[in-house]
C-alpha cells in the first residue's frame, strides 16, 4: 500500500502540465534522434544538458529519461526500413525487421516494434517500481568474474545467429572479437592491431562496423541486383489476433529478461536485445525461420532493449552506479542538480525517484500514441525508387559516422566494412555473429583480466563463485545442446542423401 501511495505522489509530479510537456518533448526528441544513425541517446542527452541545469531536478530528469528511452524506442525505425540501426540496441531488430520490410510487411514490422517497445518499457517500469532496492543489492554482487561469465553466456548466442553453418558463424564472431581489440590496451597501454595508424589508437567504433556490414553492404547488394525493386507494395499495417497472440509470449519473456539484464551495470540494452533474440530463437517452434522475416524476431529484441533501458535506472538511482555512457551522463546531471543517488533517494527525494517512474508510464503511452499513427508515413519510405532510396541510405551512413569524430578516416573504414559485409553475404557468412563478437569481445577481455588480477592469477575464480559458475554451466549446456543438434541434422542429411 505504501508503494501505491508513493506512486500516486509520483503521478502527481509527472502529470503537472509542465512535466507532461517535458515528457512529450523528451520522447519526441529521443524518437527522432534514435531514427538517425550516428547520434543516439548520448548525443541527445549531451545537447540537452545546458537546458536542464536551470530546471527543477524532477522535471530535468523526466525530460532526460524521456530522451533516453525515446531513442531506444525510435531506433527500430531505421533498422527495419533501411537496415541501418539508429542505436546499438536495435541491431538485433534488423535481423527479421528488414526482411519483413523487403517482403512488403514494413508496416506490420513497425507496428510490432512499437507494441513490443511499449510492453517492454511498461514491464521495466513495473519492475523498477516493485523490486528496485532488492535488485540493486543483487547487482552490486556482480564482480568481474560474474561479468565474464555473463559475456561468455552472451557469446553462446553465436550458435543461434549462425543459421545453418555454425563454422562460418564462429569465424565471423572471432573476427568481431579481433576488431574489438584494436587500439590501446586500457590496462597496459600497449598498442594492438593499430598498424601504426594514429586514427586506430582509440579503436574502431561499433557504429562504423554496424552501418558498414548492414546498411552499406545492403546498398552494394541492391546495386548489383539486375531486377528492379522500385516501388515496393506495402500490405496491410494491422495485426490480426493470431499475429498478436504469437508475439505476446516472446514479448513477455524477453521483457523480463531485458529488465534483469539492464539492472546489471555494464550490460545494457544491446546485450539484452541479443540475449532476448537468441533465447526466443532457441525455444520457438519456428526458430528456423528467424532471420528471414519472423515477427517474433522483431518483438523479442524490441521488448528486451526497452525493458533494459528502464532497468538501467535501478543501479543509477538506487546505487549511483552508471551502467553505460548514457547513464553516466544522467548521473552527472543528477549530481549537478544537487541530487545524490543512492539507497536514500526514494525517501529523501521521492519527487525525483517516483516522479521519473510515473513519467515512464506516461512516456511509454505517449510513444505508442505518437508512433502508431505515423507508421503508414514511415512505411512509404520503401516506395521510393531505388535511385532515390540508395543515395539516402548512403547519406545517412556518412553523416552518422562522420558525426562520431569528424574523421575522414572513419568514412574509409565505413567503406571497408561495407565491402567486407558484402563479401560475407556472397560467401554465406552471417553478419550478426560479427556484431555480437564486436560488442562482447572487449567487455569479456576486461572482465577476465580484472578477475585474474583480483585472484592473483587463479583461474578457479570463475568456477568457485556461485553466480559465475552457474552462468558458465548454463553456457556449457547451451553449447553442448547446439553441437548435438547440428550433429543430428548432419546425420539426417547424410541418411537422406544415401
Amino acid at each position: 500500500m505504501d508503494i501505491l501511495n508513493q506512486l500516486a505522489g509520483g503521478f502527481a509530479v509527472a502529470l503537472t502540465p509542465e512535466n507532461l510537456l517535458y515528457v512529450l518533448i523528451g520522447v519526441l526528441v529521443g524518437t527522432i534522434v534514435g531514427m538517425l544513425p550516428g547520434l543516439g541517446p548520448m548525443a541527445a542527452i549531451a545537447l540537452m544538458m545546458p537546458i536542464v541545469f536551470s530546471m527543477e531536478p524532477a522535471s530535468a530528469m523526466i525530460l532526460l529519461a524521456g530522451v533516453y528511452y525515446g531513442a531506444i524506442f525510435g531506433g527500430s525505425t531505421s533498422s527495419i526500413l533501411l537496415n541501418a540501426p539508429g542505436v546499438a540496441g536495435t541491431v538485433a531488430t534488423s535481423f527479421d525487421g528488414y526482411p519483413m520490410a523487403r517482403q512488403g510487411l514494413a508496416g506490420k514490422a513497425l507496428a510490432i516494434a512499437a507494441i513490443a517497445s511499449f510492453v517492454g518499457g511498461t514491464v521495466g517500469v513495473v519492475g523498477l517500481m516493485i523490486v528496485a532496492p532488492q535488485l540493486a543489492r543483487f547487482a552490486i554482487g556482480f564482480g568481474p568474474a560474474e561479468y565474464f561469465a555473463l559475456m561468455v553466456l552472451g557469446l553462446t548466442a553465436v550458435a543461434s545467429l549462425s543459421g545453418k553453418n555454425l563454422t562460418k558463424g564462429m569465424i565471423a564472431a572471432v573476427f568481431g572479437v579481433m576488431v574489438s581489440l584494436v587500439g590501446i590496451d586500457r590496462q597496459t597501454s600497449i598498442l594492438r592491431f593499430s598498424f601504426d595508424l594514429p586514427e586506430l589508437y582509440s579503436g574502431i567504433d561499433f557504429l562504423v562496423v554496424a552501418l558498414g556490414v548492414f546498411a552499406l553492404a545492403e546498398v552494394f547488394r541492391l546495386v548489383r541486383q539486375r531486377q528492379n525493386d522500385d516501388g515496393k507494395s506495402i500490405t496491410s499495417l494491422r495485426l490480426n489476433r493470431s499475429e498478436l497472440a504469437s508475439i505476446t509470449p516472446p514479448m513477455t519473456r524477453t521483457s523480463v529478461l531485458g529488465f534483469f539484464t539492464g539492472v546489471l551495470p555494464g550490460a545494457g540494452a544491446t546485450i539484452a536485445s541479443f540475449l532476448g533474440y537468441a533465447m526466443e530463437k532457441r525455444i520457438a517452434k519456428d526458430g528456423e525461420s528467424f532471420g528471414s522475416g519472423n515477427p517474433k524476431g522483431v518483438a523479442a529484441p524490441e521488448a528486451a532493449n526497452n525493458a533494459a533501458a528502464v532497468g538501467s535506472f535501478v543501479p543509477l538511482m538506487t546505487l549511483g552506479v552508471p551502467g553505460s555512457g548514457t547513464t553516466a551522463l544522467l548521473l552527472g546531471a543528477l549530481l549537478v542538480l544537487g541530487v545524490t543517488p543512492g539507497p536514500l533517494l526514494m525517501t529523501e527525494r521521492p519527487d525525483v525517484f517516483w516522479g521519473v517512474v510515473a513519467s515512464m508510464y506516461v512516456g511509454n503511452l505517449v510513444l505508442l500514441i505518437l508512433n502508431l499513427p505515423l507508421i503508414p508515413l514511415f512505411a512509404r519510405i520503401l516506395r521510393m525508387p531505388k535511385a532515390m532510396l540508395l543515395p539516402l541510405i548512403v547519406v545517412f551512413c556518412v553523416i552518422g559516422v562522420y558525426a562520431l569524430s569528424f574523421s575522414v578516416f572513419d568514412l574509409w573504414l565505413l567503406l571497408g566494412f561495407g565491402v567486407i559485409g558484402y563479401g560475407m553475404r556472397v560467401a554465406g557468412f552471417p553478419a550478426a555473429p560479427l556484431i555480437l563478437g564486436l560488442i562482447l569481445g572487449s567487455l569479456m577481455e576486461r572482465a577476465a583480466r580484472q578477475a585474474l588480477q583480483i585472484s592473483g592469477g587463479d583461474w578457479s575464480v570463475f568456477v568457485t563463485k556461485p553466480i559465475s559458475a552457474t552462468l558458465l554451466g548454463i553456457a556449457a549446456v547451451s553449447v553442448g545442446l547446439t553441437v548435438l543438434s547440428h550433429l543430428r541434422r548432419r546425420r539426417e542429411r547424410v541418411l537422406v542423401s544415401s
